[in-house]
């Protein structure tokens, strides 16, 4: 499941670069709008490599608590977005909110397992 997890986290930073490129082809003429545009690129790199870290600190309950609130902020701003644009099931959101939901819920199982010393 590890690799999984992984596989979802590189897709967010692909996703990032993504949308990155897309906005610099898009708003490169319109720098306020640029700036806020990269901004959610940059969110997308954060948490995908706050999920990276998770992945390999197991036993890190705050890093997973972190991760999962990172996640979901992640997802409810791509959905936010779909909204915007009157449609959930477009690629753009939905490859990010689908991507970051998925990283929330591997990020929330990690939060809520047992400890290594449970028990001692």
């Amino acid at each position: 499941m590890r690799i999984v997890d992984r596989i979802f986290a590189v897709i967010l930073v692909l996703g990032g670069i993504g949308h990155g490129l897309g906005s610099y082809l898009g708003y490169r003429h319109e720098p306020v709008t640029l700036l806020w545009s990269l901004n959610a690129s940059v969110l997308g790199f954060l948490v995908a490599t706050l999920n990276l870290l998770r992945s390999t600190r197991t036993n890190d309950r705050p890093l997973a608590w972190i991760a999962f609130a990172g996640s979901l902020a992640c997802a409810a701003s791509a959905i936010t977005f779909g909204i915007l644009i009157g449609n959930l099931l477009d690629f753009r959101p939905l490859m990010h909110y689908a991507t970051a939901l998925a990283l929330a819920a591997f990020s929330l199982k990690a939060a809520l397992a047992p400890s290594p010393n449970h028990g001692r």
